[in-house]
């Protein structure tokens, strides 16, 4: 089988010439097939150039004809201009073209009005689909790499047909980052509308209708960096953050801060800079930790990590936490006290090693990561990113309303809780908005630990405000 590929400049006359032959000869050989391929006039030398580069041909001028080697997988081989083609024509079919001059240039310019017309369509039907802008920060993670494919579901967003994913990624190397782009595009998600990426602030958080801020790089020497370093990077970093979500994101975005180092702080820097957003739309995960407190709980008691419910994770994230079995529950325990497997029962009440709980367990949970972490020689990102998609499932309305999930949210008036700090708390999800659950007990030694946290979240803080305030100072106005 014969297949040629003509391709050229939409107002060339040669171009419509060619055309015009080609179509004539699949008429009349039913082994003849060919593929037309129009550029616009501004584009023509671009696309020339990157096509003569993939195959490595030279050549110059409109038109451009191959023949694909279809017997020879697809494998093209170079024929050249209009005259080579039709030189083609008559040594091998014995057909040639008389089009007069003037023909060729009606066709060409009918070529151009069409070309035309199709993108114009093409526009107009783009600005009717209406997608979901997601941006992910610290795009280059390993994170990311898990969480774009579940992302991108009807299970995560049921009202949602299109997507528009935004990569930002501030210190990595283009190259990968564009490679990423790629390997989401080779993904062919049907709810993916386009892909972009990102390396500064200039379109940041652009038209935003979600925003997942995962680990990024806080310090250009990983190794060496001080704590007080990565702070002061994380503060600045993350106070223009909030200033951008502020003038460039809906104000209903839902925002999830993620990762390993100062959850509570990066989340509390946005809700202080992001003055007109709702500090509801605001929010830090800790299902990660509760679902790693469920497996070691789990392991103990010889059941499945799904069989544990209801644990709560109080406190700094990534910092002093408290893991609360006040309300956990446990299905498929074998134990001296037994119902019907699928009721679930108090794990407290069936489990007497209060002092386990209290020491190795807590202990344990602090470690769990890092654990992970020296088994496989990298960071928990599966866990982490099947974290953030259990807290967008049930912002989304994706859960039992009766479910409690522990966020780091901001929550004056709960539990004496300080109004500035972000504080991991147990919260139902409603209609989209989440709510803190009353009904559970805030005994004395609990307060005692939340303020604890609360005084290491609030040095957190603190850390670098007096350079910050130094600097606004001597800022001449």
């Amino acid at each position: 089988m014969a297949k040629f590929v003509l391709a050229g400049k939409a107002d060339c006359p040669h171009y419509a010439k060619a055309e015009l032959l080609a179509d004539a000869l699949q008429g009349c050989l039913p082994n003849f097939r060919v593929q037309k391929i129009s550029i616009l006039p501004d584009e023509w030398n671009e696309w020339l150039e990157g096509t003569c580069q993939r195959n490595g041909w030279k050549h110059e001028h409109s038109p451009l004809v191959w023949r694909e080697l279809v017997y020879q997988g697809g494998k093209g081989m170079l024929l050249g201009g209009f005259s080579d083609f039709l030189e083609h024509c008559q040594d091998y079919y014995g057909i040639t073209s008389d089009m007069p001059t003037d023909m060729m240039l009606s066709i060409a310019a009918e070529n151009l009005k069409a070309k035309m017309d199709l993108i114009m369509e093409e526009e107009c039907h783009a600005s009717l689909v209406q997608p979901l802008h997601i941006w992910i920060t610290g795009a280059l993670s390993p994170t990311c790499h898990i969480l774009i494919p579940n992302l991108l579901s009807a299970e995560v967003f049921p009202q949602v047909s299109a997507i528009s994913l935004h990569l930002l990624e501030l210190q990595g190397n283009k190259e990968e980052l564009q490679g990423l782009r790629m390997e989401v595009e080779d993904l062919a998600l049907s709810m993916l509308h386009e892909v972009t990426v990102h390396m500064d602030l200039d379109q940041a958080f652009q038209k935003a209708d979600v925003i997942l801020l995962l680990d990024e790089c806080w310090s250009d020497d990983k190794e060496n960096g001080s704590d007080e370093e990565k702070k002061k990077t994380v503060k600045e970093r993350y106070r223009k953050y909030g200033q951008l979500i502020d003038t460039r994101a809906n104000k209903e975005v839902k925002v999830i801060v993620s990762g390993d180092s100062f959850v509570n702080l990066r989340c509390s820097l946005l809700v202080d800079s992001a003055h007109s957003v709702e500090s509801q739309q605001f929010v830090a995960t800790a299902t990660q930790l509760e679902n790693e407190a469920r497996a070691i709980i789990a392991k103990k008691m010889k059941v499945r990590t799904s069989d544990i419910t209801d644990v709560i994770v109080w406190g700094n994230i990534s910092g002093v936490f408290y893991v609360d079995l006040q309300r956990a529950k446990v299905c498929n325990y074998n134990g001296a006290i037994k119902g019907p497997a699928f009721v679930p029962q108090p794990v407290l009440k069936i489990f007497h090693d209060r002092k386990w709980l209290e020491t190795d367990f807590q202990r344990l949970v602090q470690c769990q990561r890092g654990a992970v972490a020296s088994k496989t020689g990298r960071a928990a990102d599966t866990s982490a990113a099947n974290g953030i998609l259990t807290v967008l499932r049930a912002w989304n309305g994706i859960c039992d309303p009766d479910e409690v999930l522990s966020v780091g949210v901001l929550c004056p008036g709960h539990n004496n809780l300080p109004d500035d700090i972000v504080q991991s708390v147990p919260v139902k999800f409603t209609d989209g908005k989440w709510s803190v659950v009353s009904d559970v007990t805030v005994g004395d030694e609990l307060k005692e630990r939340l303020q604890l946290s609360a005084s290491e979240l609030r040095q957190e803080k603190e850390v670098g405000s007096e350079n910050c305030a130094a600097d606004n100072n001597n800022t001449v106005l």
